[in-house]
């Protein structure tokens, strides 16, 4: 019927319309999802920043608001020198990056992030300030011309183990007998290196002033909402994101300058390839990591039933000794007891019997009162 062609039509058309709009609404939530997706992964990853923007002196207050936020003091950087990280091999660069930072008045930060763990690390940062001391004194130079030194560790792996996410160290001189003694340094002393002349024991710096000082910031044990300047660094540091409130210093600036998408396309493609290096990277360490734990379940409980076998064989047959040791002579007592019991009965009636024998009484009489046998009287 030409009535029903039509409604088929029609019907049809409705179809269309519905899967369109459907295709639409799809089409516009993936598009928001993706604007979620694109605001979160807005800023420039830390390390690579490090190795491409830090470096430029018009952005130095970033790294500067970082390391007075960590530091509870200003560092103005001067200049930025050789580090061992500019010498790694293509495949560590995506691990590890670090900076050497000389501040104007002459002290030195190492600024290491590294991705992947790292058995001896905490020998590494020993290394790192080392190297740095004696290769920034001049031949021959007194030793006071010692540089302080900062060691900073932005570490995306689970190093050590402990509470905090942040971790500072430092050498110490206390005494051995008065605890509450720190160890200062006299009134020339102060003056010669710190240029300060202080009569007051309390205010002069102490010995330990002079000494290198660590940092270790475990950004992935960071799970609580940032309260302090140090505390909107690490969130940056662990999520990418710089939250519109954030006020630490140096934060602002980051907003503005380490944004993707003001990347030139030449350094969006390195960005890229990098940040596809350390996802890569990461996937492999996890997936050794998760090998390593099966394999190690494996082991442990293969090792474990053995050894609850042997252990079980022991106490079985401990046990069995002992109970068939106690049940044997629960036995033997009460078969020795009723044995016993059974002869000194019939040995008091043969006596018995001799005595009625003796008084003139008839085996008869005798058998019918002791229950004897005939042929035992």
């Amino acid at each position: 019927m030409w009535y029903i062609e039509i409604i088929r039509k029609y019907l049809a058309d409705i179809c269309l319309v519905v899967s369109w709009e459907n295709s639409r609404f799809t089409a516009s939530k993936l598009l928001r999802v993706k604007d979620k997706t694109t605001m979160q992964d807005n800023y420039i990853r830390f390390d690579w920043a490090m190795k491409r923007l830090l470096r430029d002196k018009a952005n130095y207050v970033v790294l500067e608001g970082f390391l007075a936020s960590l530091l509870g003091k200003s560092f103005k950087i001067h200049r930025f020198l050789e580090s061992e990280g500019n010498q790694e091999d293509e495949e560590d660069k995506y691990n590890r990056v670090d900076i050497l930072a000389e501040s104007e008045d002459g002290e030195l930060c190492i600024i290491e992030v590294q991705n992947s763990r790292e058995l001896s690390y905490f020998h590494r940062m020993l290394y790192g300030v080392s190297k740095a001391i004696t290769e920034y004194i001049g031949l021959g130079k007194p030793y006071e011309e010692v540089r302080k030194v900062y060691s900073i560790n932005i570490v995306y792996f689970e190093l050590g183990q402990g509470k905090d996410y942040v971790y500072h160290g430092k050498t110490e001189f206390v005494g051995l007998h008065q605890p509450h003694d720190t160890l200062k340094l006299s009134v020339r002393q102060n003056e010669k290196f710190f240029g300060n002349k202080e009569p007051d024991l309390l205010k002069r710096k102490a010995a330990s002033d002079l000494f290198p000082e660590y940092y270790v910031l475990r950004v992935n044990d960071f799970d609580k909402v940032a309260t302090t300047p140090l505390d909107e660094w690490i969130e940056f540091l662990k999520t990418g994101n710089i939250s519109a409130k954030a006020k630490a210093a140096g934060l602002p600036e980051a907003r503005e300058r380490l944004r993707v998408d003001a990347l030139s396309d030449k350094d969006k493609q390195a960005y890229y390839r990098h940040m596809e290096s350390v996802r890569h990277m990461k996937s492999l360490f996890d997936t050794s990591r998760d090998e390593g734990y099966e394999e190690g379940m494996d082991m442990g409980l293969a090792k474990g039933l053995a050894k609850g076998l042997a252990k079980g064989l022991a106490e079985g047959l401990a046990k069995g000794r002992s109970e068939g040791l106690a049940k044997g002579r629960s036995e033997g007592l009460a078969k020795g007891r009723s044995e016993g019991l059974a002869k000194g009965r019939s040995e008091r009636s043969m006596e018995i019997a001799q005595q009625m024998k003796a008084m003139g009484l008839t085996k008869e009489q005798i058998a019918q009162a002791t229950g004897l046998a005939l042929d035992e009287i």
